[in-house]
This record gives C-alpha cells, sequence and structure tokens, in this order.
C-alpha cells in the first residue's frame, strides 16, 4: 500500500492535501524527494533537448522534443557533459558521504577518457593537463593564467547536486570548491554558488522568490549580483561566459509558468544551448518537481531510470 501510495505522491504531488498523522512525515518526505529528483533529471533534460542546437543560430521553429544531430551527432533524448558531470559530483557525494575533491576529479577524468569532444575549454584544458600527469590544483592554475581567467560556465552546469545535498546555510562553500577544481575564475565560482543556493532552497519548499532573494544575499560578487538581482532587465547571450549563461537560465526560469515553457524557452535560445538548457532544467527541476516533467521527456531520457536511482540516493543521503 505504501509503495502505492509513493508512487501517487511522486506523479500528483500537487493532490496531496493532508492525511492522518501516520502519512504526514511520509508525505514531506516525498513531496522533498519530487523537487530533488526533479533537479538531476531535469538538469539532464534540458541538456539532452538542447544537445543537437549546441552552437547554432536560433532555431526557426522552437524544438519541443528530443532530437538528434548537431555538432556532436548525439542521439536523441541523449545528453552530453553538463550530465555527465552533473552525474559525476552526484555519485561522489553519496560515496564519500559529502564533498572530496580528490574522488570528484577522479570521476570527472573517468568520464573525459571515454568522451573528450563533449568538454568546453576549460575543463578539457585541465583534464588534457591532469592526463599528462600534472597535479589537479597546477593544472587549474596553469589553465586560469592561459586562458586569462577561464571564466566559462563548465562549473555551473554540473553543480546542481551539491544544491540537493547540502541546505541553504552550508551549500555556498562547496559549491566554490568545486568550481574551481577547474575554474579558478570567481566570476565562474559565484554564478556556481548562486545557482545552487536556489537550488538547494528550492528544494527544502522556498518559494521562487525567496530562493532568488537567499541565493542574492548569499553573493560575494558585485557584478554577479548586479546583473542576477534583475535578470530581465537586461538582453539574454548565450554564450559560453558563465555569468551571461547563467543569466539567461535564471532570466528564463523566474519568468516561467511550467517545466516545459523553462526549458523550453532556455534551448531555443540558441548558442550554448545544452548548457543553459542544463542550469534551467535543474532550477525548472527543484522548483516543479518531477512531476512537472512532461511524460514523454520522461520516456524518452536516456539513462532514466539511473539518474532517477542517482537523485534518490542523494537525496537520502543529503544533509539536514
Amino acid at each position: 500500500m505504501e509503495q502505492l501510495f509513493f508512487l501517487h505522491v511522486l506523479t500528483n504531488p500537487q493532490k496531496i492535501l493532508h492525511f492522518p498523522d501516520r502519512y504526514n512525515l511520509l508525505v514531506i518526505f516525498i513531496l522533498n524527494f519530487v523537487h530533488a529528483a526533479g533537479v538531476i533529471i531535469g538538469l539532464a533534460t534540458g541538456d539532452a533537448l538542447g544537445a543537437p542546437l549546441e552552437g547554432l543560430p536560433v532555431p526557426r521553429r522552437p524544438v519541443r522534443s528530443f532530437e538528434g544531430g548537431g555538432i556532436h551527432g548525439v542521439r536523441p533524448g541523449h545528453f552530453t557533459d553538463d550530465t555527465l558531470q552533473a552525474v559525476a559530483i552526484a555519485e561522489s557525494l553519496v560515496f564519500c558521504a559529502g564533498f572530496s575533491p580528490e574522488d570528484i576529479i577522479g570521476r570527472f577524468m573517468r568520464d573525459y577518457e571515454r568522451s573528450p569532444h563533449f568538454y568546453g575549454p576549460t575543463s578539457s584544458a585541465v583534464f588534457a593537463l591532469i592526463r599528462e600527469g600534472v597535479p589537479p590544483r597546477e593544472a587549474a592554475q596553469q589553465v586560469y593564467d592561459a586562458l586569462g581567467g577561464g571564466r566559462s560556465n563548465g562549473s555551473v552546469m554540473r553543480g546542481a547536486p551539491i544544491g540537493v545535498f547540502y541546505p541553504p546555510r552550508t551549500v555556498r562553500e562547496a559549491s566554490i570548491a568545486c568550481a574551481r577544481l577547474t575554474h579558478l575564475h570567481p566570476v565562474a565560482a559565484e554564478c556556481s554558488a548562486f545557482v545552487n543556493r536556489m537550488v538547494s532552497g528550492l528544494c527544502r519548499g522556498e518559494e521562487r522568490s525567496r530562493a532568488h532573494a537567499g541565493a542574492l544575499r548569499a553573493c560575494e560578487s558585485d557584478e554577479v549580483g548586479r546583473v542576477l538581482a534583475d535578470p530581465h532587465r537586461s538582453s539574454l547571450s548565450p554564450s559560453l561566459d558563465a555569468l551571461e549563461a547563467t543569466h539567461c537560465a535564471v532570466s528564463v526560469f523566474l519568468a516561467s509558468s511550467s517545466f516545459e515553457e523553462g526549458v523550453v524557452g532556455a534551448v531555443n535560445l540558441g548558442g550554448d544551448a545544452d548548457t543553459i538548457g542544463a542550469i534551467c532544467g535543474a532550477l525548472a527541476g527543484a522548483g516543479y518537481g518531477i512531476g512537472g516533467i512532461p511524460s514523454r521527456w520522461l520516456a524518452g531520457l536516456h539513462r532514466a531510470t539511473m539518474l532517477l536511482d542517482l537523485a534518490w540516493r542523494l537525496y537520502l543521503g543529503a544533509r539536514p
């Protein structure tokens, strides 16, 4: 009976109003998991929807279903390194019961060796140096010096599992540390912390406005805070830049009325569509829950069962 109850709540959280005392804690537990699962599945969904559009102009017709092709020749419903790196972080948080830079780097390298063509300029440069034997911290510093900062969006797209795992009061430290494994530019790290703080709050019952306000209060970058304080004020630029990509994702999510509206709007901006889709998908998944993700996308998403199982284990191990 409780298994059927779980499935009912998971797919119909908006219908839960009140239950006898024996179910109250179970309802709260499951409703919170609905949002945590939405983060992982939502991130992968946005990544997979945007993957065929990456690096291309705004499409002539809005893309609303999984398609194949693009610069990486992906198959419909398949994701890129945005999800691979997010999965690596989530797996590490579960396995190590917290943030372990050494373990995360090992998992990053495992997936990079399998699919190096997916990775962006900063992460791929760092991983290539590590593969040559350069210590991870030194590799990140060398890339930072060579690229003039490494302000690309790779650390933002992957970090949402940290928001699931850590509560708002402690999410920032792990977010900054994880971003700096590859991206030493302070703007890239602050953008990752901003998104993860929003995810953390949304997963724990905060409304969108409160989660956004909490992220603004925690932000220590004047530039990031200025742009994201009123994300609808300026035009959207779906680029590789960490702040521009974060601005796109946050703006579209805050203006949306459903998961589908938000993610479709994000990936159809063009440019770095898979990454902006992944960031917006994580935020929208946290906000609307897995029940807000269209069933056709759940059915077509590559390795959805694995992602849902990982979300469950991440949620069970999350810090209170």
